[in-house]
C-alpha cells in the first residue's frame, strides 16, 4: 500500500462484482475507507468482507440507484455513521443487446431500464452525496465506455450507447459547475472488460468477441484490474489538475 488515498472515504456503486469490486479493493489498498454499494446486498457484503480480511476498512449497503429517496437516505446514513464521503465512483450499470428494430416491447423496456440505472442512477447518487463532496472538495469518477463515443459494430442496444454518451456529458457539465467548489469530475471509458455483466455474451458469442479483439491493438480483452490504475489516478492528488475529461482504458479500441 502506498497510501495515495489515505484518509479518504470512497463510495462505489455496483461494487459487488466486476469493475466496481476491483476498484473498491484497489482503493482500500491505497488506504481509503470504502463504502460498498450494490443492489445485490450479498455480493456487496462479500466485497466488504474481502477488504476487511485483507486489513482494510469497508462497509456495505444494499442500494437501488434508481430510487432517489433511497440514495438520499443512504448518503445521510453514511455521512452520520461513517464520515464525509470525498470520493464517489458511479459504476453501477446494465446492458442489453436488442436492436432498435427488434420487438417493440423489448426495445421499450431496454430503454427505460438502461436509462434508469445507467443515467438516472448516476444523477441520483451524485445528487445525494453532493453536499459531502463539496464539503470535502472531493472527486467524482464516472464509468463511461467506448460507447460514450461510438456505437460498436456488434449487436448492441442503442439505449446503452445513449446512456454512456449521457454519462460523459454529465461528467463535463458537473466538472464545469463544481470546479469552483474544488470538486473534480472525470470519467473512465472501458473497452471490452471481462466481467459478470458480459459473461453470457462472451460464452455464447465468440464471433462478437473476435470482432472486438480484431479492433483492439492490444489484442486482448481487459480485466477489471485494468480499470483500477486509472480509477486511483483520478481519485488521488496525482490528478490534481485534471477535470472534465475521460481516460480511455480500452486496449486502443478508439485508436483505429
Amino acid at each position: 500500500m502506498t497510501g495515495l488515498l489515505e484518509g479518504r472515504i470512497a463510495a462505489i456503486t455496483g461494487a459487488g462484482s466486476g469493475i466496481g469490486r476491483a476498484i473498491a479493493e484497489g482503493y482500500a489498498n491505497e488506504g481509503a475507507k470504502v463504502v460498498v454499494l450494490d443492489i445485490n446486498a450479498e455480493a456487496g457484503a462479500a466485497t466488504a468482507t474481502a477488504i476487511t480480511a485483507a486489513g482494510g476498512a469497508a462497509w456495505s449497503f444494499g442500494l437501488d440507484v434508481t430510487d432517489a429517496e433511497a440514495c438520499r437516505g443512504l448518503a445521510q446514513n453514511v455521512g452520520e455513521s461513517i464520515g464525509q464521503v470525498s470520493i464517489l465512483v458511479n459504476n453501477a450499470g446494465i446492458n442489453r443487446r436488442h436492436a432498435f428494430s427488434a420487438e417493440p416491447a423489448a426495445v421499450i423496456k431496454d430503454w427505460h431500464d438502461i436509462m434508469a440505472i445507467n443515467l438516472d442512477g448516476v444523477f441520483n447518487v451524485t445528487h445525494a452525496f453532493l453536499a459531502q463532496l463539496r464539503g470535502s472538495q472531493g472527486r467524482i469518477v464516472n464509468i463511461g465506455s467506448i460507447q460514450s463515443f461510438v456505437h460498436v459494430r456488434t449487436p448492441n442496444s442503442p439505449a446503452y450507447t445513449t446512456s454512456k454518451h449521457g454519462v460523459l456529458g454529465f461528467t463535463r457539465a458537473l466538472a464545469a459547475e463544481l470546479g469552483k467548489d474544488g470538486v473534480r469530475v472525470n470519467a473512465i471509458g472501458p473497452g471490452l472488460i471481462e466481467t459478470p455483466l458480459n459473461a453470457e455474451v462472451r460464452a455464447n458469442n465468440p464471433d462478437l468477441i473476435r470482432v472486438f479483439l480484431e479492433h483492439t491493438p492490444l489484442g486482448r480483452a481487459g480485466k477489471p484490474e485494468d480499470i483500477v490504475g486509472p480509477a486511483i489516478f483520478l481519485a488521488s492528488e496525482l490528478s490534481a489538475y485534471v477535470t472534465g475529461t475521460i481516460i480511455m482504458a480500452d486496449g486502443g479500441y478508439r485508436a483505429i
